[in-house]
């Protein structure tokens, strides 16, 4: 699924009779943690926490689920540790319920150990603000095959805010509130010709800090029109999630045997449209 926002991008290709041979990148299988949580039910007391852990083989090959030795959650404020269990075996998912306030007060941490290396990401919540409307444009861009849809919201204007879009099929957008601080947004996404009719698309905004906002930005620049940020990584971009195995060594080795993917935990509004083409 390609997306069009704004900027538009041509692309020309031209026929070859000769077939290249070429020698793709190789590298020792990296740890992948999808370690972003979503908190959509505030008035829960607790919530299901779940993270998925993952290992790159070759360039184009799919991740395989990797088994993690431990993995933990630690409020180093309220100084709570919650444990995660693979609760399918061999899916490379973790979970566990843990208290709503401890999730959104505090900074958190997430300890994982794996293959005698241990990792180490920090975070905060970042809360988000709702939608105010979404729903289908009659606009194109390049002829009458695109799908418009437009989404508003109204930014809070007592902080600084960052969004990441959530547009189904693996399609992101990030945003920060510089140019419309404090006012009410909207802008609108294409989708192209593969969007089928009365197909019911799930759209999300999620609160993020600075930090992720340019993570996810350098991700979505490099993961091409046709996948997504959280799909198989065709580029090494460093997340938060570092190697402190005996950090007082000074390892250089460590600093190079990051995880790949990203720990952070943000307020998420989610809305469904049905499209009608």
């Amino acid at each position: 699924m390609k997306n069009i926002v704004i900027l538009f991008l041509c692309f020309i290709i031209f026929g070859c009779q000769d077939v290249i041979e070429v020698d793709l990148p190789t590298e020792e299988p990296r740890l992948v943690i999808d370690a972003l949580i979503r908190l959509e039910e505030m008035d829960n007391p607790s919530v299901l926490i779940q993270i998925k852990a993952s290992l790159t083989s070759s360039f184009f090959d799919d991740l395989s689920p990797a088994q993690l030795q431990e993995i933990t959650l630690t409020n180093t404020q309220s100084g709570s540790v919650i444990v995660l269990e693979e609760s399918i075996p061999d899916t490379g998912v973790y979970e566990n319920e843990w208290d709503l306030e401890e999730l959104t007060q505090g900074e958190l941490e997430l300890t994982i150990q794996y293959g005698g290396q241990t990792y180490l990401a920090k975070t905060k919540y970042v809360p988000a603000v709702p939608l105010d409307s979404l729903e289908q444009g009659t606009t194109t861009l390049f002829g009458d095959d695109e799908t418009e849809v437009v989404l508003t919201f109204t930014d809070n204007g007592e902080r600084e805010d960052y969004y990441l879009f959530d547009f189904d099929f693996g399609e992101y957008l990030v945003s920060e509130d510089e140019f419309y601080q404090g006012k009410r947004f909207q802008f609108s996404f294409f989708y192209d010709s593969k969007l089928e009719d009365e197909r019911l698309l799930t759209i999300s905004i999620l609160g993020i800090d600075q930090d992720f906002f340019n993570y996810m930005n350098q991700l979505i620049q490099q993961s091409g029109a046709d996948n997504g940020p959280f799909s198989t990584p065709a580029t090494t971009v460093k997340g938060n999630i570092i190697n402190v195995t005996n950090t007082s060594d000074n390892d250089s080795t460590n600093k190079s045997n990051f995880a790949l993917g990203y720990f952070a935990i943000c307020q998420t509004f989610s809305d469904t449209l049905l499209i009608k083409k």
